[in-house]
């Protein structure tokens, strides 16, 4: 397995990707409605295309066998509320946005991987911290973050399509 920076050749496969794994961290009752409105809005193609495009985003993947099985998208600068501003400790900080696997890779190690990347790539920027949000019902994710050393900070509402739901804000320091 290589973890390597996307790139446009990857666009197609990489929203794929997206839009097959985004589902798995969504609560069971959580409408398919919204869940597809987020990700037309925020896991298109032209939507990866513009995070390759932005200065302060990178998108990481995972590949195995020529083959996409993973990707995180990290964004370096200030948390983009006032609430998230004041629960992040540490400056300069990443965001966490997405940190995904292919279910078939479960288990394999791809995402210890991926975490393992966006760690070294914030600190080479200089970041003190790398925060995200994760649902508050994903128990499987939160114990994945906690074993990775984030420690829950406080919480957010996160709107997907026309639903809203209580995440956890979790931060890792990097000092």
């Amino acid at each position: 397995m290589t973890v390597r920076p996307a790139t446009p050749a990857d666009l197609p496969e990489l929203a794929d990707l997206a839009a097959r794994t985004f589902p798995l961290a969504c609560p069971p009752d959580m409408p398919e409605t919204s869940m597809a409105a987020f990700i037309a809005q925020h896991l298109s193609v032209e939507r990866f295309a513009e995070y390759l495009a932005a200065p302060e985003a990178e998108v990481l993947v995972a590949e195995d066998d020529s083959a996409l099985s993973g990707y995180t998208l990290t964004f370096a600068r200030e948390p983009y509320d006032e609430h998230l501003a004041s629960l992040v400790r540490q400056r300069p900080t990443v965001e966490l946005s997405k940190c995904y696997a292919d279910p078939a890779a479960h288990g394999t190690g791809v995402s210890a991987e991926l975490m393992t990347a966006v760690v070294e790539a914030a600190r080479t920027h200089g970041a003190a911290s790398v925060w995200l949000g994760v649902n508050g019902r994903n128990a499987r994710a939160q114990r994945f973050y906690a074993k990775h050393g984030f420690e829950v900070v406080g919480e957010r509402r996160f709107v997907v399509g026309d639903h809203t739901e209580d995440d956890l804000v979790l931060e890792r320091q990097l000092a």
